[in-house]
């Protein structure tokens, strides 16, 4: 009881005073956390994330909104608000919980939203292995299949690489027994999942036909992995989510390798009729970058991965962030409604991004710095003739020269795919996304 009082008491203290640094124009927010020993490594520990945005949208053709027709939108919604509460209790014993809410619209079922996301119990053998079990994102089949949104460096993570989204998942996390741990400088995560009922996906499954899509059977186990060697500085992972940048304040270079694999996840139906069941494989290697640069806190950040999808014959999803449409007309494209675009399929997909921290204090008075960005995401797919193509720039101000409070404006440019008369999809033409998010991280 006196432990529950001390947390309860920290957490109200650290929401209404600021710690300052020697530097007293610099404010920073303390930990929520309280240590239950002097070396700080029996603990627990609070978190809180929220990323709200503000958005126009050029829409693909054919959207409707609530069956009224439209080619535009503004928007404002909450792209993710996130609590995270965890702790170390002794050497041995570690667990963790998130919980929170993603993509709430103004299209949001009223009264609905917040969910767990994780609930993992985990017992630590030696820092070469520990083994835990629960709901949790450990697993592969990259590193952004698991990303730390609170310091991503675009408006989102390269979301294609939570490869079965919403499907057979929760947001990325299944019911699962892991194996992590560190070797040298090799990190490894391995888990053993059952997939989550596809007849309760957030999406609509469509009846079996030739082109396959995910089986509403009962689900086989799921087996995936994640390994990267470190040639530099180590990350710490207690938990399954990737950094995506560290501005810097590490000096990482990483070459990472991946897998998903389930027996019979996917169905369609051959020529003559009958239903060919067939297995899921993912796989993915990667390459991270994030390098300070002189003396002045500046920061190259940079990542490349590339991915083979096999989810059987001619598998396309289009998707899209808190997509803010929902239905379509007779003038529909291949895309669908609102800022979809063909995100994830069978086939081949490159991926990229570079960013760019400018030196700390670049503005009076602690008013932080700037962190320009480029990513592109380019992806041959069996069920589309011409390649897929997804552009983004954007600039994150970082308030304090931190993740804890951003300002990041991003533009976002996507195909939009329709039949020709030889009923090849084509790329059409092309629509934008220009998005303002805030985020405060602590």
């Amino acid at each position: 009881m006196k432990n529950f009082l001390a947390v309860l008491q920290l957490l109200v203290c650290s929401i209404s005073i600021h710690a300052q640094t020697k530097d007293s124009s610099r404010i920073v927010i303390p930990e929520l956390k309280l240590n239950f020993n002097k070396s700080g490594t029996s603990y627990i520990k609070a978190t809180f994330t929220a990323q709200t945005w503000a958005r126009y949208s050029e829409l693909n053709p054919g959207t409707t909104i609530d069956g009224t027709p439209k080619s535009d939108l503004g928007d404002i919604g909450i792209r993710r608000w996130r609590i995270q509460l965890f702790g170390q209790l002794t050497n041995r014993v570690y667990f963790y919980t998130q919980f929170g809410q993603n993509n709430f619209s103004f299209l949001q079922p009223r009264h609905t939203g917040a969910f767990l996301h994780d609930a993992i119990t985990e017992f630590r053998i030696a820092k070469q292995l520990q083994i835990g079990m629960g709901l949790t994102a450990w697993g592969g089949v990259s590193r952004f299949s698991a990303p730390a949104v609170a310091n991503i460096m675009g408006l989102d993570a390269p979301i294609y690489q939570q490869a079965t989204n919403g499907i057979n998942d929760q947001f990325g996390r299944k019911p699962s027994v892991y194996l992590k741990g560190e070797i040298s400088r090799l990190n490894y995560r391995i888990a053993l999942s059952r997939p989550m009922s596809v007849r309760n996906s957030t999406v609509a499954i469509p009846p079996i036909s030739a082109n396959s899509n995910f089986s509403t059977e009962a689900p086989e186990a799921q087996t995936s992995g994640y390994l990267f060697w470190q040639f530099f500085d180590t990350e710490t992972t207690p938990n399954p989510y990737m950094s995506g940048t560290y501005l810097g304040k590490k000096k990482l270079l990483n070459l990472g390798v991946g897998w998903m694999h389930q027996n019979r996840a996917m169905w369609h139906t051959t020529e003559t009729g009958d239903t060919s069941r067939t297995a899921l494989l993912l796989v993915g290697a990667d390459i991270f970058l994030d390098l300070p640069v002189g003396k002045k806190g500046a920061a190259l950040n940079a990542y490349a991965a590339y991915n083979y999808f096999d989810y059987g014959k001619n598998y396309l999803r289009m998707l899209n962030g808190m997509n803010p449409a929902n239905g379509v007309n007779a003038e529909a494209s291949l895309n669908g409604p609102g800022v979809n675009y063909p995100m994830m399929g069978t086939g081949n997909i490159l991926f990229a991004q570079v960013g760019y921290k400018l030196k700390d204090d670049l503005f009076a008075k602690d008013n932080g710095t700037l962190m320009p960005y480029l990513e592109v995401q380019y992806s041959r797919f069996q069920a589309l003739k011409d390649p897929s193509v997804m552009c983004e720039a954007g600039i994150n101000w970082l308030i304090h020269g931190t993740h804890g409070a951003k300002l990041s404006l991003g533009l976002q440019n996507r195909p939009v795919f329709e039949n020709n008369a030889l009923g090849e999809a084509i790329q059409k033409t092309r629509k934008n996304m220009l998005v303002l998010q805030y985020q405060i991280a602590f």
